[in-house]
C-alpha cells in the first residue's frame, strides 16, 4: 500500500487524506489501548486529529488529546502511554497533512510496526470494537510544561544571551520564546502567532530565512534559530548573521554532547567523519536514525536540521536542540566554533521527476561516472577517490534528491552540471 515515507504519512489535504487518517486510526487502535494524539498549526490538523481519534474510539482504544503540541512534545508525553498519534506534515507546504507514530521511548514506529498498521489498514473487514467497548477522548494537560520542565532539569543553568527566534507560525510559536525566557534569555520573536498560514516556506533552508538573518544582524543577536512547522527540526543563524549549515550544526551538536558514537544519513557530509567519532549511516530519514539509535549511540541526526539525543528521547527535538545550542553559545561565540570547522564542497539540489525508475537510471549513470563502488543503502551513492555522488527518491515529497560533495570546487559544479543535464533528459 506504500503509505509511510521516511518519516510518517503525508499527502495533500482532501478526501483520500481524510479517510487515511480514519483508518490509521482505527488500525492503531486495534493494537494501541492507550494512545495519546496531538496536533500542529495547520489549518486541517484540528480537524484531521478528531477524525483519528474516531478512528481509535470505534476500535476501542482510549485516547488522550495533548491540543495543539510541537511533534516532540507529544513524543516526549507518548512514554506514558502505548503510543503517540501526531497530525502533522512537518515541514511540507501548507497544504499538505499527515500523521507520525511514536513508540514511548520517542522513536518513530519501526518499518515492521508501519506494515502490521498498513495491513490493517487495507483488511476487508477491520476491527469495529462492540458498541460496549467503544472508547472515549479524554483531554491531556501539561504536555509543554512537561517538556520543557525536563529540558530545564537538564540545563538548569540561567544563560544571559539575544537569542532571534522564528516559528513559521507552527508548533513550537509559544513553546521556543517561552524555553529561552525560562532560560534567562532576552527573546525577539518572529512569526510566533500560531495561525497554520505559514509566512515563508515552512523549511528551514536558508533561502527561506532572510527575515531571520537580518533581525540578528540589526538587533546583535547572539544567535537565531528558526523550526519547520512541527519543531521536530531546528537549524540557526551565528552571531554574524550567517546560517549555519546542517553539516556544520551535526558537527556542533555532536561536540555538544561529548559524543563517540554518532548516527547519521548517507548525505551527510563527510566532514563529521572528519572529527574523529564512530559513525554509523543510514537511509535518509529520522525514523532511521532513531532507529539505528536503538542499537548504541550518544547522538544522532541528519543536515535537514533533525537532532536526537537519546538522553532525552528518540524522537527529533528541535526545542531540545534549542537549549544545547544556548548552553554552546554561553561558553564561546558560535561564530567562533564554525570557523573553526572546514567545509568541503556540496551541493544539494531537487528535481520534479514523475516515474523515473531509478535502477534504470542507474547504468546510465555508472556509466557517465564509472565511480569507484556504489552504495544502495538510500538510492545510488556512487563513491570516487575524492568525492561522492547520491541520488534518491525523497521519502516525503514527488521528488529526486541529489547531494554531490567533493574534494575540489570545480569537481562538485561539473558533476552537478553533468548530473543535472542527466536527470533533466530522463524526466
Amino acid at each position: 500500500m506504500g503509505l509511510f515515507g521516511s518519516s510518517g504519512i503525508r499527502q495533500p489535504f482532501n478526501e483520500q487524506l481524510v479517510d487515511v487518517v480514519f483508518r490509521v486510526g482505527r488500525a492503531v487502535g486495534s493494537k494501541y489501548p492507550r494512545v495519546i494524539v496531538g496536533c500542529d498549526t495547520r489549518t486541517s490538523s484540528d480537524a484531521l486529529k478528531h477524525i483519528a481519534v474516531g478512528g481509535l474510539s470505534i476500535s476501542g482504544a482510549k485516547s488522550f488529546d495533548a491540543g495543539l503540541v510541537p511533534t516532540p512534545t507529544l513524543a516526549f508525553a507518548a512514554r506514558k502511554f502505548d503510543c503517540g498519534l501526531m497530525v502533522t506534515a512537518s515541514h511540507n507546504p501548507p497544504e499538505y497533512n499527515g500523521i507520525k507514530l511514536f513508540n514511548p521511548d520517542g522513536s518513530s514506529f519501526s518499518p515492521d510496526q508501519q506494515q502490521e498498521i498498513e495491513t490493517i489498514v487495507s483488511a476487508a473487514s477491520p476491527h469495529i470494537a462492540q458498541w460496549g467497548s467503544v472508547s472515549w477522548c479524554s483531554n491531556y494537560h501539561g504536555a509543554v510544561e512537561q517538556h520543557i520542565n525536563q529540558i530545564r532539569k537538564i540545563f538548569p543553568q540561567s544563560y544571559h544571551l539575544k537569542v532571534v527566534v522564528d516559528c513559521a507560525c507552527g508548533a513550537a510559536s509559544d513553546v521556543t520564546p517561552n524555553l529561552l525566557r525560562a532560560l534567562g534569555c532576552s527573546v525577539l520573536s518572529l512569526n510566533s502567532n500560531p495561525s497554520g498560514f505559514f509566512p515563508h516556506a515552512v523549511e528551514p533552508l536558508e533561502e527561506n530565512l532572510s527575515d531571520l538573518i537580518n533581525a540578528v544582524r540589526k538587533s546583535g543577536a547572539d544567535f537565531g534559530i528558526a523550526h519547520d512547522g512541527d519543531a521536530d527540526r531546528m537549524m540557526a543563524v551565528d552571531d554574524a548573521g550567517r546560517f549555519i549549515t546542517g553539516d556544520k550544526m551535526l558537527c556542533l551538536l555532536a561536540a555538544a554532547e561529548r559524543a563517540q558514537k554518532v548516527v547519521t544519513t548517507v548525505d551527510a557530509s563527510a566532514m563529521i567523519d572528519r572529527q574523529g567519532y564512530q559513525i554509523a549511516r543510514t537511509r535518509v530519514g529520522d525514523s532511521f536514525v532513531s532507529e539505528a539509535l536503538k542499537n548504541g549511540g550518544d547522538f544522532g541526526g541528519e543536515p535537514s536540521g533533525a537532532w536526537i539525543f537519546p538522553r532525552n528521547t528518540l524522537c527529533p527535538d528541535g526545542i531540545f536542540a534549542v537549549a544545547c545550542l544556548v548552553d554552546l553559545a554561553s561558553k564561546a561565540k558560535l561564530s567562533t566554533k564554525i570557523d573553526h570547522l572546514i567545509e568541503l564542497p556540496i551541493r544539494r539540489g531537487s528535481l520534479r521527476v514523475d516515474g523515473l525508475n531509478l535502477r534504470h537510471f542507474e547504468q546510465e549513470l555508472i556509466s557517465l561516472f564509472n565511480p569507484r563502488d556504489v552504495d544502495y543503502t538510500d538510492g545510488i551513492k556512487l563513491n570516487f577517490t575524492d568525492g561522492w555522488i547520491l541520488v534518491r527518491a525523497s521519502g516525503t515529497e514527488p521528488k529526486i534528491r541529489f547531494t554531490v560533495e567533493g574534494e575540489d570546487e570545480s569537481w562538485v559544479q561539473q558533476t552537478i552540471d553533468k548530473l543535472s543535464m542527466l536527470l533533466s533528459r530522463s524526466r
